[in-house]
């Protein structure tokens, strides 16, 4: 029961994570430029908020 709060809460961390690096509001550490993936954040950080959300609400 704990380690799925505690999946869920690391999930949403870095959903959060994701969203803001692919959005630009935070740099991507070791990186001048922005690699060819970080453009893809933008849709998979939001994803896994949902995604976190909805596991959060079903247990």
């Amino acid at each position: 029961m704990i380690a799925a709060y505690i999946d869920e809460i690391i999930m949403f961390c870095a959903g959060l994570w994701m969203t803001s690096v692919g959005f630009g509001y935070l740099p991507l550490p070791g990186y001048s430029a922005s690699p060819p993936l970080v453009r893809h954040f933008k849709w998979m950080g939001p994803m896994l908020l949902v995604i976190a959300i909805v596991l959060a609400a079903a247990s």
